[in-house]
């Protein structure tokens, strides 16, 4: 089993799935700009802002993720050159600590914060926030998708190092 070609294949996967944020994001520009030039009503007015800013959100995660793993991808070849025991000790505690953010934020607050603005649905009667809770919910859907693939992936990929790893 190749090390290096395990991580990158890894990367171009996380290539693959991060410009999904920016194409929903543009997704939720477009729908900014319907409710902008269509709304007629206070609730439909009232999406314009928060869509607007779920599309800026979710555009900027997929520039930040895509960069961030285009550099990892020249940089996977040249640390394992360099070192391939370290860099796979590197990738191992990297892996493992990505794992318990995903843990933490993507599956434990990201499902409370959609908790929260149902409450906000539920009780609060102005539009604005019923339009931002409403937005928030499916914006946070978009990311717990995308990340809960993200997710299964990275542990496929550990799974993978600490074959190695034994070996």
């Amino acid at each position: 089993m190749d090390i290096l070609k395990a991580s990158t294949d890894w990367v171009k996967s996380e290539l693959f799935s991060t410009p999904f944020f920016i194409l929903f994001g543009i997704g939720f520009l477009i729908v900014s700009i319907g409710f902008w030039q269509l709304g007629k009503t206070d609730m439909a007015r009232a999406y314009i802002i928060p869509t607007l800013v779920a599309g800026s959100l979710l555009i900027t995660i997929g520039v930040g993720l895509f960069y961030t793993n285009k550099t990892r991808f020249v940089d996977f070849s040249i640390a394992y050159e360099k070192n391939a025991s370290e860099f796979i000790q590197s990738e191992l505690e990297r892996t493992k600590a990505t794992l318990k953010e995903y843990d933490t934020v993507v599956f434990k607050a990201i499902p409370l914060f959609m908790i929260v603005c149902s409450l906000l649905i539920v009780f609060i009667d102005k539009p604005i926030w019923r339009a931002s809770a409403i937005t928030a919910i499916a914006m946070l859907i978009v990311i717990l998708f995308i990340d809960g693939t993200a997710s299964a992936r990275v542990e496929s990929y550990r799974q993978e190092l600490m074959a190695v790893e034994k070996k």
